[in-house]
This record gives C-alpha cells, sequence and structure tokens, in this order.
C-alpha cells in the first residue's frame, strides 16, 4: 500500500492540463482563463465626473462664487463647446467633462437662480472627476489561470472582450458497478439498494470545472463491465464506483486489465478509502472508487477534485490543510492515515460520533475531513488539528 501523497503524485502523472478552447463572455463565467486576456480600450475612456452638479474651472472655485449655466452634459451626451471663465455646464454622474472644466462642484453644495449658480458650501479640495484611464488602461491584463467569477465577466466585458480562451472542460464519464444498485426513483428490489455515489461525485466534480457523463450501472458481469467501458470511450477520466475490491463479484480490474489498463497503484494506506486502483485505459486516466459511499466522497475530495484541477490548468491543485482547536478530545490513530468526518465552527472542531464509511447522513452533517496521521497518538481538547474544509 502506498501513502496519500503518493497516490496523488502517481494520480497527477495520468493526467495534463487539457487544450483551451474560445467561448463567449456570456459562457465563460466559472470557466478556468486559459491564457491572458487585455483590455481593449481605456475605462473610463474620457475623464468623467463622479457626482451630479455643475462643471467649472479649478482656479474660480471658492465659497460664493457665481457662474452662468451655458449648458449640460450626461452620460453618453457630451457638452460639445468649451467652458469659459465664469461659466458653468450643468453636468451628471458618468457624463464626459467639458473641455476648459476640471472640477464638479457637487448640486449639494450650490444654490441656482434661472441660469445661475452660487456656490453656498465650501466645495472643498476633492474635484470629483475621474480621470481618463483611472480604472484600467488598453493593454491592462487578466492574467491566467484562473477561474472567472462574475466580477470578471463584468470586467472582461468593460474591456470589451467578447470572446474569452478558457480550458477545455475535462469530461468525467462514471461508472456505479453492482447488482444491488438502482438508479434514483426507480422501485429497488427486496435486496438491492438505490444508487449515491455517483451523483455525489457529480456534483463535486461539476463544481470544479468537469463536465460529467452518469453511464448506466454496470452489472456483477464482464459483458456488462465491458459495454459500460465501450460507452466511457472519448472521456478524459474513467471513474468507476464498487467492484475494485477483491471479492467474487469484484471484477472491475479483470475486465479493466483485459481491456488494456495499464495500472498504477492499487491500495492506499488510508481510511476510509482504502481499495482504490488508478492507471489509463484506451487513452484515458481511469480511477476506481471503493463502492463505500462515504469512501468513494471522499476519494473524490482528496483525488479526484485535484485531478480535474490540473486537467484545467489550475496552479493550486491541492487544497491547503486548515487547523483549528479540537473541541473534544479523540482517540489514538490507527496505522493508516484517517479522514475522519468532522463539524469545524467558530469554537474549533469535532469528530463525529460515527465514522462507519457507510453512513451517507454524518457526511451530510459535516463539513471537515479530520485528519490524522498513523499512529497519531490520542489527542486531548483544545490540541490544535489539521482539517481539510468540505
Amino acid at each position: 500500500m502506498i501513502t496519500v501523497n503518493e497516490a496523488r503524485a502517481l494520480l497527477f502523472e495520468l493526467v495534463d492540463r487539457l487544450p483551451e478552447e474560445t467561448v463567449p463572455l456570456s459562457e465563460a463565467a466559472g470557466r478556468v482563463l486559459a491564457q491572458d486576456v487585455r483590455a481593449t480600450r481605456d475605462q473610463p475612456p474620457f475623464p468623467a465626473s463622479s457626482m451630479d452638479g455643475y462643471a467649472v474651472k479649478s482656479v474660480e472655485v471658492e465659497l460664493h462664487a457665481i457662474f452662468k449655466v451655458v449648458g449640460e452634459a450626461a452620460a453618453g451626451r457630451r457638452y460639445s463647446s468649451s467652458v469659459g471663465a465664469g461659466q458653468a455646464v450643468r453636468i451628471f454622474t458618468g457624463a464626459p467633462m467639458p473641455d476648459g472644466a476640471d472640477f464638479v462642484v457637487i448640486q449639494e453644495d450650490t444654490t441656482r437662480s434661472g441660469d445661475l449658480i452660487t456656490i453656498t458650501d465650501g466645495p472643498g479640495a476633492k474635484t470629483n472627476v475621474r480621470p481618463a484611464g483611472v480604472d484600467f488602461k488598453a493593454g491592462t491584463p487578466i492574467r491566467a489561470p484562473r477561474k472567472i467569477r462574475a466580477e470578471d465577466v463584468a470586467l472582461m466585458a468593460a474591456m470589451n472582450i467578447a470572446l474569452v480562451p478558457v480550458t477545455r472542460k475535462p469530461v468525467v464519464a462514471l461508472i456505479s458497478t453492482g447488482d444491488e444498485l438502482v438508479m434514483p426513483g426507480e422501485t429497488p428490489g427486496p435486496d438491492q439498494i438505490i444508487a449515491s455515489n455517483t451523483f455525489g461525485l457529480k456534483v463535486l466534480l461539476e463544481k470544479v470545472g468537469a463536465h460529467v457523463r452518469v453511464l448506466p450501472i454496470a452489472q456483477d458481469t464482464k459483458s456488462s463491465l465491458e459495454t459500460a467501458f465501450s460507452l466511457a470511450q472519448g472521456a478524459d477520466l474513467v471513474v468507476t464506483i464498487g467492484g475494485a475490491s477483491v471479492g467474487d463479484y469484484d471484477l472491475v480490474a479483470d475486465v479493466s486489465q483485459d481491456l488494456g489498463m495499464e495500472r498504477s497503484f492499487y491500495k492506499i494506506r488510508m481510511r476510509p478509502g482504502k481499495p482504490l486502483m488508478a492507471g489509463r485505459i484506451n487513452g484515458a486516466a481511469m480511477v476506481g472508487l471503493p463502492g463505500n459511499p462515504v469512501s468513494a466522497m471522499v476519494c473524490g475530495y482528496l483525488f479526484l477534485v485535484p485531478m480535474i484541477r490540473r486537467m484545467l490548468g489550475v496552479e493550486d491543485v491541492l487544497e491547503s490543510f486548515r487547523t483549528a482547536p479540537l473541541t473534544e478530545a479523540v482517540g489514538q490513530n490507527g496505522p493508516r492515515e484517517h479522514y475522519m468526518r468532522a463539524i469545524v465552527d467558530k469554537t474549533g472542531i469535532k469528530a463525529c460520533a460515527d465514522q462507519d464509511s457507510s453512513l451517507l447522513s454524518v457526511l451530510a452533517e459535516a463539513n471537515a475531513l479530520l485528519v490524522r496521521a498513523p499512529h497519531d497518538p490520542a489527542r486531548s481538547k483544545g490540541e490544535e488539528v489539521s482539517y481539510l474544509p468540505i
């Protein structure tokens, strides 16, 4: 058996950054920027008023000064003439500053009578003018790689970037295996259960940027598994769930090897998730997850999510562990690295009472995995421990 870190290193050798594609700006959110993009214009492209008021010459601004209003400037409609001595232009937020004016007296600091205004309150030193290019200038970059947020989309729109280069989404084929499984919504037989792992993993992997194909459940026969693998053609990553152990009905290893799978490793010194298998098959990376629901999901967090990030070209593929004080003591750990479901809050972290790897209800309550090293001694309340947010 190998360690979690050794397994991750081997898994990263199975995948690499995928090619880029170009998508419309409206479809770029959530994707990973594949190369730098640059502004095509200054923002704002002209000096603009930051307030509603009157545009005047700054050298004439003083308390009780009187100006004649000679025109108006609004957003998208500038005052076309030049502002002369003793003149003012009514101006609104975002409007281009007229030639000859370099100061905006806010309307609250003035009184108006007909076409005359008087500065009635101290205008202060702030000009209330946004210089051209104060937000960004033509050529200002947005650096890749980065996951594109709503704020990035807004910035790209302002930069007049209509098409965005992004990394192609990794295609993941999920294959649940086992005669005991039926899909949600079907009526299970007396000895059957609902396939849950597939749907939890689908959401988890799509959240980090994958395109997930859920294939039909493969029965515990070679022909059914062979059909499932044939349906996975074209995927960048094939994930089987269940059937990777050593029981009489665990056929994934045999069938995949018959189909040409080159195995990288089998079994990891961890719990839950020990019987994990990985390699390459038909040009795609393959990971065989254990069938226990919690084991499959924990392996999803620890192994599949970093693999997807690597394929997307994200710089930090591994989420850093955090630390928190224990709010309840935990006993000595065994010989395998243990990822315990836990609840973390502002007071600290507490391991869930039942760590049975079949209990999805406990996983649903947890928001962290408390990490225990092999043979980690008993830990007292208040001791700092490492955890991974989930």
